[in-house]
């Protein structure tokens, strides 16, 4: 996963931003809000993580080259080491759901504003 795809896929989302955290990731909020982690280099190059729903956490870190996100798997949490071969569109669509279930936290005023 390169980060120049990742800018494009939540370019247009409502309320995002983005900032280097942490020496080696770019983090992608929404309203302050982490909703995907990107280390673009370092030992973690090319590691995509977000969240997802509770039920679906188990289900995906059974699958190979997918495992909990280090430090935040308790808030359920995964991550895609660089040798995941999910398909793009699954990994778009699973940014997007991170990004919603984030954007679900905020208050209903601050959701308002950022209604698509």
């Amino acid at each position: 996963m390169d980060l120049s795809t990742l800018q494009e896929w939540v370019a247009g989302w409502p309320g995002v931003s983005h900032e280097i955290k942490w020496h080696d990731d770019v983090v992608f909020m929404v309203a302050g809000k982490m909703f995907v982690v990107h280390c673009f280099q370092g030992k973690n190059q090319g590691q995509l993580s977000f969240k997802v729903e509770d039920e679906r956490f188990l289900e995906l870190t059974d699958r190979p080259h997918v495992i909990p996100a280090p430090y935040m798997a308790r808030a359920h949490w995964i991550s895609l080491l660089p040798s995941c071969e999910m398909d793009s569109s699954e990994k778009r669509a699973m940014v997007r759901r991170s990004y919603e279930l984030v954007r679900a936290k905020l208050t209903r005023k601050l959701q308002a504003e950022l209604a698509d």
